[in-house]
């Protein structure tokens, strides 16, 4: 009761003042985020590995840094692509790369901790992954960090309570 007390009794302009900062707060995490966009040429230039299926290079729960500025693949680098109709993009080494007639790559992809290649991932009839499958190559990893992602994830009302109180925090900030 006390809190709620403490938010009535807090002026108008200063409430306002607290909402523009909230606003200020996801609008540069919004340009930072497109920035990296720009700077690594990638869709998506941090993922969080969600299997085991790279153990162990990559652990779940691992935020990967992505990079695509140069087209140049090579086996044993490890692309995050993604395959059409599916949302979640896969984090795969790269086991087989051939250059094809027209300039283009057939890629073929397996997680270190799997027993085959990728094949049976990809869309019916497609033996291979090619260059615009790809959102960008890992560059650098945070081991586990991912974690929190992961567990908002698996639990929606853990994120929106997570949500919720830095929301509060923000509104709440009396500087």
């Amino acid at each position: 009761m006390d809190f709620l007390e403490s938010i009535k009794a807090t002026p108008k302009r200063q409430m306002l003042q607290q909402f523009v900062s909230l606003g200020l707060i996801i609008a540069s995490a919004l340009m930072i985020w497109k920035s990296l966009m720009i700077v690594t040429n990638s869709e998506s230039p941090v993922v969080v590995v969600l299997s085991g299926s790279m153990e162990p290079s990559f652990w779940r729960g691992d935020i990967l840094f992505l990079w695509m500025r140069n087209s140049s693949f090579e086996v044993g680098e490890i692309p995050v692509f993604k395959i059409a109709g599916r949302d979640i993009p896969i984090v795969h080494r790269l086991i087989q790369v051939q250059q094809r007639l027209d300039g283009d790559l057939n890629m073929l992809t397996k997680g270190d901790n799997n027993m085959r290649d990728d094949r049976g991932l990809y869309n019916p009839g497609q033996m291979f992954l090619n260059q615009r499958h790809i959102i960008g190559k890992a560059v650098g990893y945070l081991p586990r960090v991912g974690m929190v992602t992961i567990m908002m994830n698996d639990s929606p009302p853990l994120k929106f309570a997570l949500i919720g109180i830095l929301c509060l925090f923000v509104l709440t900030n009396r500087e």
